[in-house]
């Protein structure tokens, strides 16, 4: 728990998800954002796991959470606060604001309720509470089943100068009186938040635009317990790249999707969500240290953010060609072991060179180390096969005997060799590429050719060829 007080003023932002399914990637922007705010003004980010909610709750879920934030290095700068753990808390907030005359105990039956609503639909007015229970006495409620309500304001408007939304008013006599209590005595959600945000020493609220209207309900809560508001800011949600809600298609998939199965790294995602919603000039690569001088709640739009997959793949790619060649190998050694492969970690971290320029994802690593690590006859893929004809087999060995020449396997000598083999057929380069890139990898396309001979080494690369000139070739690809 955070010791800070909430008449402190340094800036305190918290990160509260709910665990009932994975961080998905709205979660982890509006994570992002909170952490941000909170270092470029030297304060704290705090994470609060909201886990009332006990049926849909689950360890799992909390671990994905925490897994996705860590990742992402949005780690919470204190131990984490469990909602569910602080229920007396709530509860005892609730009791305080019933004993100071700023909340009330309600008897309506849920049929009541419901015939309620019935009726205000029926004649086409806002369904909300009606007060009922407001005014009377408790005394005529007996010993039955009662909720605590807040006893909202209902004359003149509550106003929020909203750091993202401007100036936002709602009149009171649309707010309702909620629930705080249910009759089993536990919290409602509106009220677990608020007392948390409190307690927590919260001074920005920096979530969806979704919750824009809580907070006009939560006000009545902090209002009545002389609380200090905080500053809020709600940010807008994330769209598809047609501006549709934002679902699977369009890739509101978890974090831990985006690490595992589209080979994406922490700095492209993060980087990316940055760039949803808040801009600095022309600005698109942003550093974490960058990010952390820039970022202020100025730079937020109040438009929803297009979530662009292909975008995404694109930065990845860049952060792919930047990143360490080591960690590259150790990202992509364990997804080959995976397929089977035998993998030489020195080879693979020697490769990276050549693999990362082509590659936007991980899993593009993978694929084109694949090559290195094959047992032969290596497998030749169908489009391929056809490049592997009479005159190219025939080609294939004089570059054989050229390279088996070598008495230094060097990147220099390597494409001497193969360019003199060229030359003698009266041949470009191409031409000779692009079998031997086939009798080599199996496929169509890898890293240069120059390259692939040089990592495969002369004994494997020799032996190869060999196999393609003499039929050896699985050809049943």
């Amino acid at each position: 728990m955070a010791d800070a007080s909430p008449q402190s003023d340094k800036v305190v932002t918290r990160f509260a998800p709910s665990p009932t399914g994975y961080l998905h990637i709205g979660g982890a922007r509006t994570a992002l954002f909170n952490y941000l705010f909170a270092r470029h003004h030297g304060g704290k980010f705090l994470l609060r796991i909201e886990d009332t909610d006990r049926q849909r709750s689950t360890d799992e879920a909390i671990a994905a959470i925490f897994d996705g934030l860590e990742w992402l290095g949005l780690a919470g700068d204190e131990e984490p606060v469990f909602q569910f753990a602080r229920a007396a808390r709530h509860a005892e907030v609730a009791h305080q604001l019933l004993a100071q005359g700023d909340a009330y105990k309600c008897f309506a039956t849920p049929e009541e309720l419901t015939a309620m609503r019935e009726e205000q639909r029926a004649a086409k007015k806002p369904m909300r509470y009606d007060g009922r229970w407001r005014d009377r006495d408790p005394a005529e409620g007996g010993d039955k089943p009662y909720v605590i309500r807040l006893k909202a304001p209902r004359e003149g408007e509550t106003v929020i100068e909203d750091a993202v939304q401007g100036r936002v008013v709602v009149q009171n006599s649309e707010l309702d009186d909620m629930i705080l209590l249910r009759s089993d005595g536990t919290p409602t959600y509106m009220l677990a938040v608020v007392v948390d945000d409190n307690d927590m020493g919260v001074t920005h609220v920096i979530r969806g635009d979704d919750h824009l209207n809580n907070a006009f309900r939560q006000l009545g809560i902090i209002k009545a317990m002389d609380w200090r508001e905080p500053v809020y800011a709600h940010i807008p949600l994330i769209h598809g790249s047609d501006g549709a809600k934002l679902s699977k298609r369009h890739g509101a998939m978890g974090v831990d999707a985006y690490r595992d199965e589209l080979g994406m790294l922490p700095e492209a995602v993060g980087n990316y969500l940055l760039r949803l919603g808040w801009g600095h000039g022309d600005e698109e690569m942003i550093s974490r240290d960058r990010a952390v001088e820039l970022f202020d709640l100025a730079g937020v739009g109040r438009s929803p953010s297009r979530f662009d997959i292909k975008k995404l793949e694109n930065l990845n790619g860049h952060y792919i060609r930047e990143a360490d060649d080591k960690r590259l190998a150790a990202l992509v050694a364990p997804l080959l072991a995976a397929q089977g492969y035998a993998v030489n970690a020195d080879l693979l971290e020697s490769a990276m060179a050549s693999l990362k320029p082509r590659a936007k994802t991980v899993q593009e690593l993978v694929d084109g180390a694949r090559f290195l690590f094959v047992t032969r006859p290596i497998p030749i893929d169908a489009d391929a096969q056809s490049l592997l004809g009479d005159a190219a087999v025939a080609l294939i060995k004089t570059v054989a005997d050229r390279l088996g020449a070598l008495t230094e396997w060097t990147p220099e000598g390597i494409e001497a060799a193969i360019r003199v083999a060229a030359e003698d057929a009266g041949i470009g380069l191409g031409k000779v590429a692009q079998p031997l890139r086939v009798a080599l990898t199996g496929r169509t396309t890898s890293p240069g050719i120059f390259d692939v001979v040089f990592l495969l080494g002369k004994d494997e690369t020799l032996a190869r060829l060999s196999d393609t000139s003499t039929g050896v070739a699985d050809r049943q690809n």
